[in-house]
């Protein structure tokens, strides 16, 4: 059963017609008193300029070595994504360098593979038969048997 819009008849001149745009309502944002004294609406704290911790000077006189930081200083209202406990920043490669290794190691193991593919040896032995295929050691009629001798 398809659909009833699929199967419904229609001239092809409404697919010609302009499509109406309808009016959009927008919604106007009054300002306070209180957003123009206060632009950031913390209260006034400073926020100082955000510096992942982990590129501060390590062995800086820090009040707090670990976290390094100073006592009273103020803090980043993003300090859980700019302090040290926070994902470390990888910047040892770049990314061109990186895809450049990647595929380095990519082309290293396609190397492998082709050589081992060219040189593997053929098969060294001459799979076994056996007599009557060991129909009876391996369980009786209808059971999957070794390769005989006769065959």
């Amino acid at each position: 059963m398809l659909f009833r819009p699929f199967t419904a008849a229609r001239p092809l001149s409404h697919l010609l017609l302009k499509h109406r745009t309808l009016p959009s309502r927008t919604q106007i944002r009054c300002l306070t008193q209180a957003d123009i004294d206060d632009p950031g609406m913390n209260g006034g704290y400073p926020n100082p300029p955000p510096e992942k911790r982990q590129f501060r000077d390590p062995y800086g006189d820090w009040w707090d070595k670990q976290e390094r930081r100073n006592f009273g200083e103020p803090v980043h209202e993003d300090h859980d994504i700019l302090g040290m406990f926070s994902p470390y920043e990888y910047t040892h490669f770049t990314a061109r360098k990186g895809f450049f290794l990647m595929g380095c190691f990519v082309a290293t193991v396609g190397a492998l593979c082709g050589v081992v593919v060219v040189f593997y040896p053929d098969r060294p032995t001459v799979p076994r038969t056996f007599p009557g295929g060991l129909d009876r050691e391996l369980g009786g009629k209808g059971t999957l048997l070794a390769p005989s001798e006769e065959s």
